[in-house]
């Protein structure tokens, strides 16, 4: 069996890396990153590759705040055209396939998707959403989830159970506002990063799929 194709994009919409499996489903996936990293992140890496192994096309490209510098975070004025670059990488992958997108991004990134599907309710089948910063660390009523009951985009949220960006029981909590379907993944021991736990990354493509 050959290796999947990599390949990077560089327009002037849309900064990253498409991973264009041996046999593609039709399904794709636009995937992005948290607010320190870009789209080379290990885990996004290693994110699209198991969703390529299972006939994904996926997409992994860098936010608007990172195409402007290599460097430092987002600000809350950039916020808008983050989402507005999601959107172009979702229509970056509309172009090439044919069958469901799919939405995804690790912290701030995922945060940005799930708004965007807030905003737009069909802008894609479902949301991956990798370590959803819930709120400031050690600042647990400075909640991020204003939008979670316009949120009506199934969303699978995976959390490492010692992310200082919220605890598990607090995610399910949250998650209850959302009228979509959604489902927890738990990763034992991992932190924000998702580092240092048991994540077993093949089963996410068929979670995410499923949920309806």
């Amino acid at each position: 069996m050959s290796e999947p194709r990599v390949t990077a994009l560089d327009t002037a919409a849309v900064r990253g890396f498409l991973h264009e499996p041996e046999r593609p489903s039709g399904a794709g996936l636009v995937l992005t990153h948290g607010a320190g990293s870009d789209c080379t992140a290990p885990l996004l890496v290693a994110v699209a590759s198991a969703f390529c192994a299972r006939g994904f096309t996926v997409l992994r490209c860098d936010l608007a705040f990172r195409r402007k510098r290599p460097k430092g975070p987002p600000s809350p004025a950039t916020a808008a055209a983050d989402r507005a670059g999601l959107r172009d990488a979702i229509a970056t992958l509309h172009e090439r396939l044919s069958g469901k997108i799919y939405l995804g991004g690790h912290s701030y990134g995922g945060r940005q998707a799930s708004m965007l599907a807030a905003e737009a309710p069909d802008i894609a089948a479902a949301l991956l959403l990798l370590s959803y910063p819930l709120h400031p660390p050690l600042k647990p009523a400075q909640l991020r989830t204003q939008h979670f009951p316009q949120l009506r985009v199934p969303a699978l949220f995976v959390s490492g159970t010692t992310d200082g960006f919220g605890t598990i029981p607090e995610i399910e909590a949250a998650i209850k506002a959302i009228p979509a379907a959604t489902r927890l993944i738990a990763i034992e021991g991992a932190g924000h990063d998702l580092k240092r736990g048991r994540f077993d990354l093949a089963p996410l493509p068929e979670a995410l799929a499923q949920l309806r």
